[in-house]
């Protein structure tokens, strides 16, 4: 039997048990170790629904994980009893159009472990295809390999942000998406990057992770305040990771003409109003993110080659059986808590 951190309402979340068979063949039977809490997990547990996909309940969230393989199943080669490891929380076809196109983010058949009906990494143990297993740096903590997945999707952003050595470029939202999202851009050249965070501890981090301007959205516009300071111009390129109130229009107010606008954040609401105006006049190219796309190599790489840089990041961790503690926490944006850290093995 292993145990299990189940959604079942909002705000609801309850340990019970549950069966696991051995590792069918082609697969690896994992210990799960750290699990972040992700901001898509928050609005499953705060509002019953990511976007327009409904919950139903009861779900197993949970899908940054790391962890140690414990068993392997027939025909898998490269691993073993012990090993420590990333875990892709992704299963595509790669047989329909898009997969065959090399979009696997946008497989027809995607299966993404902590969505309705495919149970997420919030539990002891899992069994997964032995390709979603990524060999975890030894010098790597379980805790720093959780932010591969998140990472990953930073690094898929930048398909789209295309960042160029000199560039300046405005994040909303400081959390742990942003964050890694203004590390990147920075890695990738940016010559000034803001940031605009309405908690004073995330623009703390930001700062503290190589933010170049950090902005406080209450009572102010962000995007007068960086034409101001752009002279007019506007940023090459902004990427919206907060997805509240008006970030989404901020970002196309702030932007220069012929800009890169990106969307990584996703917004509570179903149906949002776009400046389409300032949008045509500028002639902007807008852009959404859908998870990754085979980033996650590159991810851990990073991780493994400038983990100093990321490791403001961690803040907290909790064990499995405080879980809802964990949850509150984050909602509350509380003790400074920027990536909260669930740890099933503990």
């Amino acid at each position: 039997m292993i145990r299990v951190a189940e959604l079942v309402g909002l705000r609801q979340l309850r340990l019970t048990e549950a069966e696991l068979p051995p590792p069918a063949p082609g697969e690896v039977q994992v210990r799960v170790e750290a699990v972040g809490v992700c901001g898509s997990d928050m609005h499953s547990y705060l509002e019953g629904a990511v976007g327009d996909t409904p919950a139903r309940y009861p779900m197993v969230l949970g899908h940054e994980p790391a962890g140690v393989v414990e068993a392997v199943g027939a025909g898998v080669t490269g691993w073993s009893r012990g090993d420590r490891a990333v875990l892709e929380p992704a299963i595509y076809c790669y047989h329909c159009e898009f997969c065959l196109s090399g979009h696997h983010n946008v497989c027809t058949n995607l299966r993404f472990l902590s969505q309705p009906e495919t149970p997420g990494f919030f539990r002891d143990r899992l069994n997964l295809p032995a390709a979603n297993l990524l060999p975890l740096a030894p010098h790597l903590s379980f805790a720093e390999g959780t932010l591969a997945e998140p990472l990953a999707v930073a690094l898929h952003s930048m398909v789209f942000a295309r960042p160029q050595a000199g560039e300046t470029a405005l994040v909303l939202g400081a959390g742990p998406i942003g964050l890694l999202t203004m590390a990147v851009l920075k890695l990738g050249g940016a010559r000034r990057v803001w940031v605009s965070e309405p908690l004073a501890h995330r623009r703390a981090l930001a700062a503290t992770m190589g933010a170049d301007a950090v902005l406080d959205p209450t009572g102010m516009s962000v995007a007068e305040t960086v034409l101001r300071e752009t002279g007019g111009r506007g940023v090459d390129l902004a990427v919206d990771c907060a997805a509240k109130g008006d970030t989404h229009a901020e970002a196309i107010l702030a932007t220069r003409s012929s800009g890169r606008v990106v969307y990584t954040g996703i917004p509570s609401e179903i149906d949002l109003a776009v400046p389409f105006h300032p949008w045509r006049r500028k002639e902007l190219a807008l852009y959404q993110v859908r998870r990754s796309n085979h980033e996650g190599g590159r991810a851990h790489a990073l991780l493994a080659e400038r983990p100093r840089l990321f490791a403001p990041l961690l803040t907290h961790s909790r064990p499995l059986d405080a879980i809802a503690e964990a949850f509150s926490i984050v909602e509350r944006y509380d003790d400074g808590v920027g990536k909260m850290i669930v740890s099933p093995a503990q």
